[in-house]
């Protein structure tokens, strides 16, 4: 099948209606009816301010990049992004053309 990975780009420690943004963006995606998604922490990263994070062991300090991707249809993507748009969050996302499917195993 042909979709999209929508990739949302947060700080991991940024809120919005005192939730965090990653949490926020999973439970939208939930309440249209995505059928998942998934939040990544980075080891290391920067933005656009080009200041460097990095996880060290006694810094974590909650500024470290987290990734949020959805795989999903067009529609789906379109669905999520204007309900972002509409709560005027402010976020940061690229959207690709993939192919996705199920790889099933004899006993699947």
């Amino acid at each position: 099948m042909q979709g999209i990975c929508l990739r949302f780009y947060v700080q991991e420690d940024r809120k919005h209606h005192h939730v965090l943004v990653y949490e926020w963006l999973l439970e939208q995606a939930r309440q249209l009816g995505l059928n998942g998604g998934s939040a990544f922490k980075a080891m290391a990263g920067f933005g656009r301010h080009g200041l460097l994070h990095e996880d060290h062991f006694f810094e974590l300090s909650g500024k470290l990049p987290v990734v949020v991707e959805f795989i999903v249809t067009e529609a789906e993507a379109d669905r999520l992004l204007t309900r972002v748009q509409a709560e005027e969050v402010t976020l940061f996302y690229a959207k690709t053309v993939v192919e996705f499917g199920w790889v099933k195993g004899l006993k699947g």
